[in-house]
C-alpha cells in the first residue's frame, strides 16, 4: 500500500486541535467559577460523583491537559520547517530560519501579552471588575484585582505586572498568562535542540529526542520537557518516509492502536486536580502513578501531560482523526486561539459576570457586631440555572467575535512590529568570502 499522500504535508489538524484546546481552557475557568467541585472526582468521599466528575466527561473542562497540548503543538509546529529543510540537506537555511524564528517568536508572545495586560489594567482602574469582587464565584473573585490608589501607583502596578508575566507568572491583571512563560521557554528549547542536532542523522536525532524525553521524565518536568520532545518526535516522524510506509502498510493495526492511545490518553487526562482518593477510578490511578512517575512529582501535572501525549500520538496515527480536526471550523478556532486565551479571563470577570450577577443584589446584613459594625451578609449568589443557560452562549459569541477582531487587527500589528524590529536589528545576509 502506498503511503498516505498527505501524511507528511497536511498539518492543518494541529490548528484544529489548538482551537479545541483553547476552548477547553475557557470551559475550565468557567467551571471553576460556577461549579468548583469539578476539580474533585466526587462531591465528597462519601457522596458519589455527578456526571461531569466522571472520567472522560471531565476532560471537557480540562485546563491542564490543554496547556500540555499547547506545549506539544509548540514543539511540533515550530520544528516542522527546520526539520524538513535539514532532511532536504538545506542545513544552513534551517539554521538561519531558526535564528529568525526565535526572534519572531519572542515578539509575537510578548507584544500580545502586553496589549492584553494593558486592556485588563484599564478595565480594573475604571472599575470594570467591581462587581466581580463581590460574587460568590471564588475563581472570578480571586482573579479580579482592585484598582490602584492613585494614577502613579496604577502606572507602577502596570509596569510591574508587565514584567512579572515573564519572571514569576504573577501578573495580577491576567493570571492565566503564567502559561505564556512556559510556552516561550518551550519554543526556545525547540530551537536550541534543532541547532544542536542539525548535523546529526535523522535516526540518531530521533534517538536523542527519545533520550531527552526520558531525561525530563526522570527530572520531573511535565510542563515543558516531556511535551516538547514528544512534539519534536512527532514532527520528525511526520517527514520520515520509512515511518509513512510502515504505517500505511499496517493501516488497520495502527487504526486500532491510535484508538487505544486516544482512549488511554483521555482516561489519563481525567485525573482530578484535588482529592483523587475520593473515587475508586482515581484511587487506582494514584496507586499506579506511584510505580511509573518519579518520586515527589505532582500527579495532577504528570497524568494530564501523559494523557495529552497519548492523545496527540493517537491523532497523528489516525487519518480519520486528522481529517476531522482539519475541518475549516476547527482550523478557524485554531487561528483565534491566542485571542481566545488572552481575552477570556477579563471577559469572564466583566461580560459573563455582568450577565450572571448584574441583576442580583448583595445579601442583607444579619445585623451589627459588638463594635457596631455591619456583619458581612455574604457574596452575591449565583442566579437560577436558566440564567446560566442563556448567558453562556451569549458569552461565547462575544468571546469569539472579539477574538476574531484580535486575529484581524492585533495579531497582524504585532507581526508587523516584530518584522520591523527584525529589519532594524538584523544585519544583511552576506556570503562569506574566503581569504586569499
Amino acid at each position: 500500500m502506498p503511503p498516505d499522500a498527505n501524511f507528511g504535508r497536511d498539518t492543518k489538524w494541529a490548528d484544529g486541535l489548538r482551537g479545541i484546546a483553547a476552548l477547553l481552557v475557557v470551559s475550565d475557568h468557567i467551571s471553576r467559577s460556577l461549579a468548583p467541585s469539578i476539580v474533585y472526582p466526587a462531591i465528597s468521599e462519601s457522596i458519589p460523583p455527578v456526571l461531569f466528575q466522571l472520567p472522560f466527561l471531565r476532560c471537557l473542562f480540562g485546563g491542564r491537559p490543554s496547556v500540555a497540548l499547547f506545549v506539544i503543538l509548540s514543539g511540533f509546529v515550530n520544528a516542522l520547517k527546520p526539520i524538513q529543510q535539514i532532511r532536504a540537506g538545506l542545513i544552513d537555511d534551517a539554521l538561519s530560519g531558526v535564528a529568525k524564528s526565535a526572534f519572531r517568536r519572542t515578539g509575537r508572545f510578548i507584544l500580545p501579552a502586553m496589549i492584553a495586560t494593558i486592556l485588563s489594567w484599564l478595565l480594573c482602574q475604571f472599575g470594570g471588575y467591581g462587581l466581580a469582587k463581590g460574587v460568590e464565584a471564588a475563581w472570578i473573585r480571586d482573579t479580579s484585582p482592585l484598582p490602584s490608589g492613585s494614577f502613579s501607583e496604577a502606572f507602577v502596578d502596570l509596569l510591574e505586572n508587565l514584567v512579572r508575566t515573564w519572571t514569576d507568572g504573577g501578573n495580577k491583571y491576567d493570571m492565566v498568562q503564567w502559561a505564556l512563560t512556559f510556552l516561550l521557554k518551550a519554543s526556545m528549547l525547540v530551537y536550541l535542540t534543532i541547532v544542536a542536532t542539525a548535523y546529526v542523522q535523522s535516526r540518531y536525532r530521533m534517538l536523542i529526542y527519545a533520550i531527552m524525553y526520558c531525561y525530563y521524565w526522570k527530572f520531573g518536568d511535565a510542563v515543558i520537557g516531556i511535551n516538547i520532545y514528544a512534539g519534536l518526535l512527532i514532527a520528525e516522524l511526520n517527514f520520515d518516509p520509512r515511518c509513512q510506509q510502515f504505517i500505511s502498510a499496517h493501516s488497520h493495526m495502527f487504526s486500532l492502536i491510535s484508538c487505544l492511545l486516544i482512549f488511554l490518553g483521555l482516561y489519563a487526562a481525567s485525573f482530578p486536580e484535588l482529592n483523587p482518593e475520593w473515587a475508586g477510578w482515581s484511587r487506582g490511578m494514584l496507586t499506579f502513578g506511584r510505580y511509573i512517575f518519579p518520586l515527589g512529582v505532582e500527579f495532577n501535572r504528570f497524568y494530564p501531560a501523559l494523557g495529552a501525549n497519548f492523545v496527540i500520538l493517537g491523532i497523528f496515527l489516525n487519518s480519520t482523526a486528522r481529517r476531522i480536526l482539519s475541518h475549516p471550523t476547527l482550523c478557524w478556532l485554531g487561528k483565534l486561539s491566542l485571542g481566545i486565551y488572552l481575552l477570556h479571563p477579563p471577559l469572564i470577570r466583566t461580560v459573563l459576570t455582568w450577565m450572571l450577577y448584574g441583576f442580583s443584589s448583595w445579601p442583607p446584613s444579619p445585623g451589627k457586631d459588638e463594635q457596631g459594625k455591619e456583619i458581612f451578609g455574604g457574596w452575591i449568589p449565583l442566579p437560577s440555572g436558566w440564567v446560566v443557560v442563556l448567558a453562556l452562549p451569549a458569552f461565547f459569541y462575544v468571546l469569539l467575535w472579539l477574538a476574531q477582531l484580535w486575529a484581524d487587527h492585533v495579531d497582524p500589528w504585532c507581526a508587523r512590529a516584530t518584522n520591523w524590529l527584525e529589519a532594524k536589528m538584523f544585519r544583511d545576509e552576506v556570503k562569506s568570502v574566503p581569504m586569499a
